[in-house]
């Protein structure tokens, strides 16, 4: 993906050893990414950025938040659900072999005079690693598939055909 300019950079000037956490807020449409609008993103994503730097290496924690409006795999019954993420970058200072960390995606090498360092790719990575694989609506009272019936009220054998038998068996699988 093309992007003209970077969306999420922690600044190094100025920034001596230590641990520092740097707060961001983006709108999902900032990233142009078609997979945000599949993947149902709706909400702002708040991303914390936990920088700790020594004199070899800087690692980096995200952690990433947003909202995503999807639906039940089993009922398509529409859920708003609350997605969060965490992924750790470790960047190293200097000359290293490309060799020495190219099973590793995630050691990254830097400038020792870096004065910026973008982690715009890693927020999409790990925003669109957060999307449940499986979405199923659990209490949810829209779902027709999983609505409890009341103690009083026995559902008639009569109606009920063999695909909704296998739709309960299921039921119980799945829980």
């Amino acid at each position: 993906m093309y992007k003209e300019k970077s969306l999420i950079e922690i600044p190094f000037t100025g920034f001596g050893q230590g641990t520092l956490e740097f707060d961001f807020t983006c709108r999902i449409k900032a990233f142009n990414d078609e997979l945000f609008t599949v993947a149902g993103l709706t909400g702002d994503i708040k991303v914390q950025a936990i920088v700790t730097k020594s004199e070899r290496d800087v690692t980096v924690t995200i952690k990433t938040s947003t909202t995503a409006e999807l639906n039940c795999d089993i009922c398509f019954s529409p859920i708003s659900q609350f997605l969060t993420g965490t992924f750790t970058i470790y960047y190293i200072f200097g000359e290293h072999s490309e060799e020495e960390h190219s099973r590793d995606k995630e050691y990254r090498i830097i400038e020792k005079n870096a004065v910026l360092i973008d982690i715009t790719e890693e927020v999409r990575d790990t925003l669109l690693l957060s999307i449940p694989m499986k979405i199923i609506c659990k209490g949810n009272p829209n779902c027709k598939l999983y609505k409890s019936t009341q103690a009083n009220e026995n559902p008639q054998a009569d109606n009920i055909s063999s695909w909704q038998e296998s739709l309960e068996k299921l039921k119980h699988k799945y829980r």
